[in-house]
C-alpha cells in the first residue's frame, strides 16, 4: 500500500509559526545515524590538558574514527590508527591532579607517560596482558592486574613484585607416610635416608619469596580488588555465581548456512550469588574475611511475604553483594558499600583494615527496591561514595524522596544533605582539592540535564551551565576547561570546549548533522503536564499537527526506568522523526514519562512495584482521556506502540484495557516476566517463586483472552534480551484462543536493538499501515 513511502507534511519550524511544506522519506529517517548524523562519543581529555578526543564520523565512513580536537590550534584533526594519544578520564575516584608520570594499560603493557617530555616508557610488557592500572594519590607504587592476580611496579626502586596469589581449589597439606612398605623401605636403605635429608636440607634454604595462597572455590571469581594507601592491605571480594542454567536461541541467517546455537542470560529466580569481602596483610602474609553478620535487618524478611502468610526472621544472614572497598587517604579503614541481594537494603560500613572489623554508619532500606541515581538500579552496581578527606565522605540517598548528596563524619557519624528539592543528582565527582563538588541535575525541570558546582564550605550551589537543554560533561585535569557534549529537543549532541565558570555560552564545535537531516524542518515539541486520575502530573512530548485528522498515536518508551519527555535529544531519533510524519499527516501524538520513568523521585520510580502494567497503563488511559477531554480526539481513533517495556505496556493496554486503544503495535515485548532477565525483574517483581502473584497480575499472556482490536507484534529472531521464545508463546497462546486480530511480524537478523535499515524500514512501513488502515 506504501510501496514508495514518501509522503508530503506540513509543519511548524523552530522557532517561528511559518508553515513549512516538507517531504519526509521514511526510507531515510529509518537509517538513523545514517540520515541524520554521527554525533561525537566517549569524549576524554589529552593528559596535558592540550586536546580533547571522541569518536566521531562526520564523513559518513563506515563507523566512528578518533579524532581530536586541539585546544591552542583552535582545530579538529583525525587521529592516525598508529597515533599516540593519551586520554584522561575524570570519574569521582580518580579525579586527582596529575603528577608528572602517569602509568596505563597500552594494549595489554604497562606503560609511563612522561608528562614533561611527552614520552612514553614500557615499563613492563609479558606474555600475559594486563588489566586495570592504579595508584593511591602520589604513591611511588603503581598497581596492575595481570588475570585474577595483583602486581606492583615501584617507581622508586623500578622493581616489579607480585603481591597476591589467588588459587583456585582447596588447599592441600602433605600428611606423612606411616604404612609398612615406606617404614621398610627406609629401614633397609641408605639411599632412602639420604634423599630425605637432602630435601630437609633443601626446605630449610632462602628461597624466591611468593605470597601466601589465597584459596577459593571452583564456582567463585575474584573481582574488586583495591590497596590501601601504605600498600599494606589488599581488599577483594570472592563472589559466588548462582549456577543458574543459561537461555539459548538460534541464528538462522548465517555465512554457512547451518544454524548456530547461542547461549543467553538466565532467567529470573530466586537462587542468588552470594559475596564475602577478604583483606589480605601482605606484612604477615595472612588473609582474613570479614563478618557482616552484625549489619542492621540482616535477617529481616520482606513486607511482601506477609500476603503469603509468611514473617519472622530468616534461619540464616540474607545473601549479601560487597562492592570495592573505598581506601581512606588517611588510616588503614575503608569504606564499603553493601547491598542484599533481593536489593531491598544497602548498608554503608567503615572497615578496620587490621582486623576486619565492620562498623554500620549507614543503613537505607527500601520495601520495594534501592536505586536512583548515584545509588544503583540493580545490587551489583556502583554508587557514589568517596572520601572528602580522612573522616568524612559523600554518598546519595534517596531519604528525602528524590536521589541527593550526603556528607557524613566516621567519627561522630552525623550526616548532612548538602542538596534537597524535588529534584535529582547526577554523576558528581568531587574537584582536586576536595573543596567542591561537581554533578548533573534537573534542579530547574525534569526534562534538562545541567551542570552545577557545589561548594563545601558555604553550601552554595553554582550553576555553571543552565537551561531548557542536556549536557554530558568531561572536566580537563587542571579543571580550567570543559569538554561538553550539548542537546536540545531538536538538535543533535555535538561537541562544546568552554572555560570552568559560570556564564559561558555553549557554542558547538563540531557540525556532525547530514544534509538530509538538515533540510527537515523539526517542530520542536511541547513539554505539557496531564493530570492523571490518581491526583499526580504524567509530563509528556507533545507533537502537534498544523491539521488535525481527529485521530491520535500514544508512543510508549522503552526500559521503564527511562526517561524521554524532556529537553534534549532523544534517544529514541528514529521515533521522533517517525513522529514528526505522523504530525504531517495529521496524527497528534503523545510521548508519554509514566509511571517508573527516570528522573522524578522514589515514588514515582517505585509505583510499580509488584504491578507492573497498573499504573503505568492507568497513565496511558488517562493521556488518552485527556486528549479526547482537550484536544478534540475521537476515542475511537487512538493508537499506541512502542518497544520492549513498551511492547509490554502495549499488550497491556489491549488485554486489560481492551476497548480504550484502536490498535496497537508491540515490538521486542516482554510478554511473561518469568522469562525476563533477573537483575531487572527482581527488583521489581521479587521472585517467581516466593510471589508468584505479582507475576501473573504483571504478565501480558495472562490475559490474552480479552484481545479484541488489531494488534500488530515485532519481534526480532536473534534477541538475546528479550528473547524470541517470549513473543512464539503469546503467539501460541493467541491460536489456541481462537483469536483472529493479531499479527506477528520476525526479523531474522535482529536482536533487542536493531541495526539493519530494511529492517527498521519495514517494521516501521507495517507500524503506519497498521495507524492508517485502523485510525482513520
Amino acid at each position: 500500500m506504501y510501496n514508495k513511502l514518501l509522503f508530503t507534511i506540513l509543519s511548524f519550524g523552530f522557532f517561528t509559526n511559518q508553515v513549512f511544506s516538507q517531504t519526509i522519506l521514511l526510507e531515510e529517517i529509518m537509517k538513523g545515524e545514517e540520515f541524520v548524523g554521527f554525533s561525537p562519543q566517549n569524549i576524554r581529555w589529552a593528559l596535558d590538558n592540550e586536546s580533547v578526543t571522541f569518536d566521531w564520523n562526520p564523513n559518513g565512513e563506515l563507523g566512528r574514527s578518533l579524532y581530536a580536537y586541539q585546544l591552542k590550534q583552535k582545530r579538529t584533526i583525525k587521529v592516525p590508527v598508529s597515533g599516540n594519544q593519551l586520554n584522561w578520564t575524570p570519574t569521582l575516584d580518580n579525579h586527582t591532579q596529575l603528577i608528572n608520570n602517569h602509568y596505563f594499560n597500552d594494549n595489554g603493557d604497562l606503560v609511563r607517560y612522561d608528562l614533561k617530555s611527552k614520552s612514553k616508557t614500557i615499563i613492563y610488557s609479558g606474555k600475559e596482558t594486563i588489566g586495570s592500572v592504579f595508584r593511591n594519590q602520589n604513591s611511588p607504587r603503581i598497581y596492575f592486574m595481570i588475570q585474577n592476580n595483583l602486581f606492583c611496579y615501584n617507581e622508586t626502586i623500578g622493581s616489579v613484585v607480585q603481591i597476591t596469589n589467588f588459587v583456585q581449589g582447596s588447599q592441600t597439606t602433605e600428611k606423612a607416610d606411616t604404612s609398612f612398605l615406606y617404614q621398610q623401605q627406609h629401614e633397609l636403605f641408605s639411599y632412602i635416608k639420604l634423599q630425605d635429608e637432602k630435601k630437609k636440607w633443601s626446605e630449610k634454604q632462602p628461597k624466591r619469596r611468593t605470597p601466601a595462597g589465597i584459596y577459593y572455590s571452583k564456582n567463585e571469581y575474584v573481582a574488586k580488588l583495591n590497596v590501601s594507601q601504605d600498600g599494606k592491605y589488599v581488599s577483594f571480594v570472592l563472589v559466588m555465581d548462582s549456577d543458574e542454567p543459561a537461555t539459548n536461541y538460534e541464528t538462522y541467517i548465517t555465512s554457512d548456512g547451518f544454524t548456530h546455537h547461542r547461549q543467553a542470560r538466565a532467567k529470573v529466580n530466586d537462587k542468588e550469588p552470594n559475596s564475602r569481602m577478604g583483606i589480605f596483610d601482605t606484612e604477615k602474609d595472612t588473609v582474613y574475611f570479614v563478618n557482616y553478620s552484625t549489619l542492621k535487618d540482616i535477617r529481616k524478611k520482606p513486607a511482601y511475604l506477609a500476603e503469603y502468610g509468611i514473617s519472622g526472621l530468616y534461619s540464616k544472614d540474607r545473601d549479601i553483594c560487597f562492592h570495592q572497598a573505598i581506601m581512606n587517604p588517611d588510616e588503614n579503614t575503608a569504606l564499603v558499600d553493601i547491598r542484599s541481594y533481593d536489593n531491598k537494603d544497602r548498608w554503608i560500613c567503615l572497615v578496620d583494615l587490621a582486623s576486619g572489623k565492620l562498623s554500620e554508619l549507614e543503613h537505607q532500606y527500601d520495601e520495594a527496591w534501592i536505586g536512583g541515581p548515584g545509588i544503583s538500579e540493580w545490587n551489583e552496581e556502583e554508587g557514589t561514595l568517596s572520601w572528602i578527606n580522612g573522616t568524612d565522605f559523600i554518598f546519595q540517598s534517596e531519604e528525602s524522596g528524590y536521589s541527593h548528596l550526603y556528607r557524613m563524619s566516621v567519627k561522630s557519624k552525623d550526616k548532612k544533605a548538602l542538596t534537597n528539592g524535588k529534584w535529582e543528582v547526577r554523576d558528581p565527582f568531587l574537584s582536586n582539592d576536595k573543596k567542591s563538588i561537581y554533578f548533573i541535575g534537573n534542579k530547574i525541570h525534569p526534562g534538562v540535564r545541567n551542570g552545577y558546582k557545589l561548594d563545601l564550605a558555604s553550601g552554595q550551589i553554582i550553576p555553571l551551565f543552565e537551561g531548557n537543554f542536556g549536557i554530558e560533561w568531561t572536566l580537563s585535569p587542571n579543571e580550567k576547561t570543559w569538554a561538553i557534549r550539548y542537546s536540545t529537543a531538536t538538535q543533535p549532541w555535538e561537541l562544546c570546549i568552554v572555560p570552568n565558570s559560570p556564564g559561558q555560552k555553549l557554542v558547538p564545535l563540531t557540525k556532525s548533522t547530514l544534509p538530509g537531516f538538515e533540510q527537515l524542518q523539526l517542530q520542536s515539541p511541547e513539554i505539557i503536564q496531564i493530570p492523571a486520575s490518581d491526583g499526580q502530573l504524567i509530563y509528556s512530548r507533545k507533537y502537534t499537527p498544523e491539521k488535525p485528522n481527529g485521530a491520535a498515536v500514544l508512543f510508549v518508551h522503552g526500559a521503564g526506568y527511562l526517561q524521554n519527555a524532556h529537553y534534549f535529544w532523544s534517544y529514541y531519533q528514529r521515533e521522533m522523526l517517525f513522529h514528526q510524519l505522523l504530525i504531517g499527516k495529521g496524527y497528534t501524538v503523545l510521548d508519554l514519562d509514566y509511571r517508573a520513568s527516570e528522573g522524578y523521585g522514589r515514588d514515582w520510580r517505585t509505583d510499580v512495584y509488584r504491578n507492573m502494567g497498573n499504573r503505568d497503563l492507568n497513565d496511558y488511559v488517562d493521556a488518552k482521556n485527556f486528549l479526547v477531554k482537550n484536544h478534540a480526539i475521537d476515542s475511537n481513533r487512538v493508537g499506541i506502540y512502542g518497544g520492549s517495556y513498551g511492547g509490554f505496556i502495549t499488550l497491556m493496554a489491549l488485554l486489560k484495557t481492551p476497548n480504550t486503544f484502536n490498535c496497537g503495535a508491540a515490538l521486542r515485548s516482554v510478554t511473561d516476566w518469568a522469562h525476563y532477565n533477573h537483575e531487572y525483574t527482581s527488583n521489581i517483581l521479587n521472585y517467581p517463586s516466593t510471589d508468584p502473584k505479582a507475576y501473573r497480575r504483571s504478565s501480558p499472556i495472562y490475559f490474552a483472552e480479552n484481545l479484541r482490536k488489531p494488534l500488530l507484534m515485532l519481534h526480532g529472531m536473534v534477541d538475546d534480551n528479550v528473547q524470541f521464545q517470549d513473543i512464539v508463546r503469546i503467539n501460541q497462546r493467541f491460536i489456541e484462543l481462537g483469536k483472529t486480530d493479531f499479527q506477528l511480524s520476525i526479523f531474522p537478523t535482529e536482536a533487542h536493538g536493531f541495526t539493519f535499515t530494511p529492517a527498521w524500514i519495514d517494521e516501521y512501513r507495517r507500524i503506519l499501515e497498521l495507524f492508517e488502515q485502523n485510525l482513520k
